[in-house]
């Protein structure tokens, strides 16, 4: 079992605060919304629980069960978070001198992908198979937002990371992005960062942001 706990955590940047006072446990197998108005912490909270930012008070722990231990779970260490969880963000840079099955491919040297699926049947599933061998500086927006969500999505981690998963879609990204909910995204712990009911009308749980200033 995996679970991130946060207590009486907060982040500023300068004199700043973006959150304060947060204390929260997300649960494997849960799902979670984070909304507010544009500007509000959303991201900044994202990027808390992804390991990758360092929050400025408090603490936040990542911990996991081992399959064989009814012990009490054992905390990891940060400098491992990112084997644990996968993002989605528009700000995410890609290598856009690859074509989609080359970075798919490289993004496996560092995540595994999930077992059972390959990446040519990866493609298909976000509907990019006919442009898999194309670099994806020659993409739209739409479609190199459908690389960000296949390499989330399809990676072998239990935590899924989304923050305004559905940029730059039309109407078929979005049932694109329903269909890879159910899915693919059952038995993972989904947090998802969006003012966007569309995105996140299935979570289970609300967090305001603005409820932690």
């Amino acid at each position: 079992m995996m679970r991130i706990t946060f207590s009486d955590a907060g982040k500023r940047f300068n004199r700043d605060w973006i959150f304060r006072h947060f204390t929260y446990t997300f649960n494997l197998g849960e799902s979670y919304a984070i909304t507010g108005p544009n500007g509000s912490g959303k991201s900044t909270l994202l990027q808390s629980l992804s390991g990758s930012m360092e929050i400025s008070e408090g603490s936040a722990v990542w911990s996991a069960n081992t399959q064989t231990s009814k012990a009490a779970p054992l905390e990891i260490d940060k400098e491992n978070i990112h084997q644990y969880v996968a993002i989605a963000a528009p700000y995410l840079e890609m290598i856009e001198e690859m074509t989609a099955t080359e970075f798919l491919q490289f993004h496996s040297r560092f995540k595994k992908l999930a077992e059972g699926i390959t990446i040519p049947e990866i493609l298909a599933i976000v509907e990019l198979e006919k442009a898999g061998n194309k670099q994806i500086r020659y993409y739209s927006s739409g479609m190199k937002q459908r690389v960000k969500l296949a390499q989330a999505f399809f990676s072998a981690v239990p935590i899924l990371l989304l923050d305004e998963p559905c940029t730059n879609l039309d109407e078929s990204g979005y049932r694109l992005y329903n269909k890879l909910i159910e899915q693919y995204g059952a038995g993972k712990t989904i947090v998802v960062s969006s003012n966007d009911t569309n995105e996140y009308a299935f979570c289970t749980h609300r967090i305001k942001v603005q409820d932690f200033k």
